[in-house]
């Protein structure tokens, strides 16, 4: 059962529960994709884990989340594997549920130093691979009567880096990024206008500041720096953001759709 269903009342568990259903989760086993999907395995989901290489297995098998937990490798920048990613799995497990989509790309490189091919590949994987894959699965849910699609965004698709949360030799957060996550917030909203109808809801989750373990230990005076940046004086928790994902990929949004749900401790709001 997809979610075009409605309901003129719900429970608490028909409104929030994803015991039962499928979901899956490109990106799934970085920091954050991590943290939601052993969250939706705990709410007794099944899971489709897809990233780079070996990392869907290695963090499947390190947490011993498998059968619930199915690891896959996918990169979203072929074309030719997310037809079999979604045509193979589709099959043998069914249409999902819901699809969140974590993936991105980066440079990493100084303002100066970006030249156009760089940007031009960060902006094909988190743009032109998001639309493809996007389009793919929103149809598929569709023509299976509904469901739920989730991107990510950032704070940075939004409002523009503070340099003196990066000093030297740190570069600010890069263009290129920014650029694309501000275009995956507004490829959300074209394709909850092109899907709406058919019962599949868009939206998107745009993330502030969650650095990561490696960066929380190396790098403590640049993460107070991002801390003191938002109204609430701590940087997120990785689980604050899988939570909000839950909440998009459950009925109790469904009648959210277009939107960019902004978890970042107020960062944007200054």
């Amino acid at each position: 059962m997809h979610d075009k269903a409605s309901h003129s009342e719900e429970d608490f568990e028909s409104a929030f529960g994803l015991r039962g259903k499928l979901f899956w989760v490109l990106g799934g086993a970085g920091y954050l994709g991590q943290s939601l999907v052993k969250m939706l395995a705990s709410a007794g989901a099944r899971v489709i884990c897809a990233d780079l290489g070996s990392k869907s297995k290695d963090f499947v098998g390190q947490e011993e989340l498998f059968p619930q937990v199915i690891p896959v490798s996918l990169d979203i920048a072929e074309e030719e594997q997310v037809e079999a990613f979604t045509s193979l799995l589709s099959s043998e497990f069914g249409v999902p549920n819901g699809v969140v989509n974590l993936t991105y790309a980066a440079s990493g490189k100084a303002f100066a130093d970006l030249s156009a091919a760089d940007f031009n590949r960060v902006n094909e994987i988190g743009l032109t691979a998001g639309f493809v894959f996007g389009r793919k699965v929103c149809e598929l849910m569709a023509q299976a009567g509904g469901g739920s699609f989730v991107t990510f965004g950032s704070m940075y698709g939004m409002v523009s880096p503070d340099p003196a949360v990066y000093e030297a030799p740190m570069n600010p957060n890069p263009i290129e990024y920014g650029v694309g996550k501000a275009g995956i917030i507004q490829l959300t909203k074209y394709f909850a206008m092109q899907y709406g109808k058919r019962g599949v809801r868009c939206n998107c989750v745009s993330p502030g500041p969650f650095p990561g373990p490696e960066v929380r230990h190396s790098h403590p005076e640049f993460v107070q720096r991002l801390a003191d940046k938002t109204l609430l004086k701590r940087v997120g928790r990785a689980h604050e953001v899988a939570g909000a994902v839950c909440f998009l990929l459950s009925s109790a949004s469904s009648f959210m759709t277009g939107h960019n749900l902004v978890v970042d401790g107020g960062w944007t709001t200054m």
